[in-house]
């Protein structure tokens, strides 16, 4: 069945109270299908029917997975008995995250009627720093004593695995409430009734504390093949856990951050289609200023080299600067990218920052190179063919002065070869130079921002373009300065 069968067939059996086909489709369709098919619809009345005649068990889910316009709309339309029956079905830290982007009375609201407990462990999430492991975690999850026998601990997992985010991993706790190990369900179904969790349980476990920040987590999770972990307060007493599909949306945010980072646009904090287009406008303007503003000292550059004596005489080197240009800051963003990905891994940190910047300046050598043999051939070619001339070479036919090209056979002196060639030098000796310090920069730029505990994908790329541009136009200046100087050709 395609999307959009599936979703006429949700709307209709809401419109008709088809109440037996709803059922039947929330039991075999996905939830996150079924928010889909209800995210644009407009009648609350329509909206909210699901919710007063289906299970609680699949609304809560549902309503988890749609947009905070619809939550908002649910909430108004719900009775505070009907808020609450949701509310005992949705995990806490669903709650928290859909309450964050709800107007304060919806909030005021959503506090005063959810249950005591429940209560209590929203305003606990809510009280924790943003991005970081207090934030993202729930606080339902299967805790037991180590003095608990297997069959027992079985028996409460039937009586309270409903309620819990997961059932696959039971956390152990000693007298004083330290967190002391992990039970896996699979270990647990194969121990004989008579152990206790601390004769089967694993002590080796893997945990992270209530401040640490979310990507440090998620990549605990990836490193050590984590299907949850628990959350530590400073006393080092479990407060809650994070489970792999909080994981899965924490690398969904970090890579949207870091792309819109490098893509110099602040991040979204809804979806593209949920943002208006005045919030987008807001989020490009900052950043295009900024380089505007960095853009200045290219700019400077280019007005020293274009009042130089030697581009005065010699106009076709001006036609090169935008390939210098181009290729330094190509070339560097590419060992940003990998810079920037590394560090987000934590393949490495900015304590081997001369291991990485050794390996990368060999890198850099090599790849300088093959751009400045392949950039000297070409260059040299666009002079013959004629997409680049020189008019301090130009000929006279039929009392007209053209440039010499292979096409009307005037290119093949010894005087268009040296000056032809000795252009092309220059322009791939600062290709060479251009792209091997663009390599070296975009090393020494994130692993330096990063040491300064910020986040390099914001700065790395604006700054590395500008050192780029204007270093190399200076470059340029000077080897074309020298080359004059030692040919005598200009």
């Amino acid at each position: 069945m395609s999307e959009i069968q599936v979703k006429d067939l949700i709307i209709s059996a809401i419109k008709n109270k088809k109440v037996a086909v709803l059922k039947e489709i929330f039991e075999t369709v996905p939830t996150i299908d079924i928010a889909e098919a209800l995210d644009d619809v407009e009648d609350v009345s329509l909206l909210i029917y699901p919710f007063r005649v289906i299970s609680s068990e699949y609304t809560g889910e549902l309503f988890a997975e749609l947009s905070s316009e619809q939550q908002e709309k649910i909430i108004n339309a719900l009775t505070d008995k009907d808020l609450i029956k949701l509310l005992e079905e949705s995990y806490a830290d669903d709650i928290v995250d859909s309450l964050q982007d709800l107007p304060a009375n919806i909030v005021s609201r959503v506090l005063r009627v959810a249950p005591t407990d429940l209560r209590k462990d929203i305003n606990q999430l809510l009280n924790y720093a943003e991005n970081t492991a207090g934030s993202i975690m729930t606080t339902e999850f299967i805790e037991m004593k180590n003095t608990v026998h297997v069959k027992d601990a079985i028996a409460q997992i039937r009586e309270k695995g409903k309620d819990a985010e997961t059932v696959y991993t039971i956390f152990v706790r000693d007298a004083k409430r330290n967190f002391v190990g992990t039970v896996s369900l699979d270990d647990l179904i194969f121990a004989k009734d008579d152990e206790t969790l601390e004769d089967i349980m694993d002590r080796d476990f893997v945990s992270c504390h209530v401040n640490d920040d979310q990507e440090d987590v998620a990549n605990k999770f990836k490193r050590y093949d984590l299907n949850a972990m628990a959350v530590l307060n400073k006393e080092d007493k479990i407060v809650g856990i994070i489970t792999i599909d909080d994981v899965v949306d924490i690398i969904v945010e970090e890579a949207n951050e870091d792309v819109a980072a490098l893509s110099h646009v602040a991040p979204l904090e809804d979806s593209y289609l949920d943002t208006p287009a005045w919030r987008m406008a807001v989020k490009c303007v900052p950043w295009i200023i900024i380089l505007i503003i960095l853009g200045t000292f290219t700019t400077m550059a280019l007005d020293r080299i274009e009042k130089s004596p030697i581009f005065t005489a010699i106009p076709v080197l001006i036609s090169f600067v935008p390939t210098l240009m181009d290729t330094g800051g190509n070339t560097g963003g590419q060992t940003i990218a990998l810079m920037i990905r590394g560090l987000g891994t934590k393949e490495f940190s900015p304590k081997d920052f001369w291991k990485i910047l050794g390996k990368e300046a060999l890198t850099a050598v090599l790849v300088s190179a093959c751009i400045a043999l392949f950039g000297f051939l070409w260059f040299t070619i666009e002079q013959y063919t004629g997409i680049v001339t020189n008019e301090n070479l130009f000929v006279e036919m039929n009392g007209t002065m053209v440039a010499r090209t292979v096409w009307n056979g005037q290119c093949w002196t010894g005087e268009f070869a040296a000056h032809t060639l000795t252009i092309s030098g220059i322009v791939a000796v600062t290709l060479f130079i251009g792209s091997f310090l663009a390599k070296s920069v975009a090393v020494m730029l994130p692993l330096g921002v990063a040491a300064l505990k910020k986040d390099p994908a914001i700065v790395a790329q604006p700054i590395l373009t500008t050192i780029v541009d204007v270093v190399s136009l200076i470059v340029y200046l000077g080897i074309a300065v020298a080359a004059s100087k030692m040919f005598g050709l200009f």
